[in-house]
């Protein structure tokens, strides 16, 4: 069929270049050392360098804060072990330089045979998605009223009422452009900064579960180790580690 004779003439390049027409994508692939081995122009971009040549062959140690490095790093070695990371919430450098949240995805690279080798992924700045995206004003309110209170006891009422929604309608628009409910919103932005406090304090753990917004550490581990792969100790010794 005609179709199937356009489909077979598609190069690979082409099909990566396609990335650079989504202006708010963030898209790399990295091979099994995780060093960049192509990326679109807004990772270029996100970056602060000014062409393709300048990324190429650099790890995350090259582009971002130590801790920052390092979380991306264990993360691409748990889906280089086959895991996947699907719209999850992360801590990243915006353009400008300050911390941003992102909603990431990573899947594992594999040759023609099936062996992994190296991983790929896209990134979106939150902040951009909810002012971009058609029907997210209802719940740019929530999503700022999250990131701003999460240490607190935040019900989803309470979110409701911020939103000007019913809670059936808050958890459909949250489930419908950020692929979550905001109860599971709210806990990966504590379990991420939990992640951040691990590197960058000294703090003890139950302390840190605490201060973002855990009233349970045992609560707290399990979501933490759900999320990343370690208990929050384990994680904060492998960072030490890789260090």
């Amino acid at each position: 069929m005609k179709y199937e004779s356009i489909i077979a003439q598609i190069t690979t390049q082409q099909i990566i270049a396609m990335f650079d027409l989504l202006s708010d994508l963030i898209f790399w692939i990295k091979d099994d050392t995780g060093r960049v081995i192509h990326c679109n122009q807004e990772f270029v971009r996100h970056v602060g360098r000014k062409s393709i040549g300048q990324v190429l062959g650099h790890s995350d140690l090259d582009f971002s804060p130590t801790y920052l490095a390092r979380n991306f790093m264990m993360d691409d070695q748990r889906v280089m072990a086959g895991e996947i990371i699907t719209e999850r919430l992360e801590l990243n450098i915006g353009r400008s330089g300050e911390l941003a949240w992102f909603t990431t995805s990573k899947r594992p690279l594999k040759n023609a045979q099936g062996e992994i080798i190296g991983t790929y992924g896209v990134a979106r700045n939150l902040k951009k998605t909810v002012k971009t995206l058609s029907g997210m004003e209802k719940i740019k309110k929530p999503v700022e009223y999250i990131k701003n209170n999460y240490v607190r006891n935040i019900t989803i009422e309470e979110l409701a009422e911020v939103a000007s929604l019913s809670v059936s309608a808050l958890e459909r628009r949250f489930k419908k452009y950020l692929k979550k409910t905001p109860m599971q919103f709210l806990r990966e932005i504590r379990l991420e900064n939990s992640r951040r406090m691990l590197v960058e304090t000294q703090m003890p753990v139950s302390e840190i579960a605490y201060s973002s917004g855990f009233a349970s550490h045992s609560y707290f581990s399990r979501h933490f180790k759900a999320m990343f792969g370690f208990l929050p100790a384990n994680y904060r010794a492998e960072v030490q580690l890789e260090s």
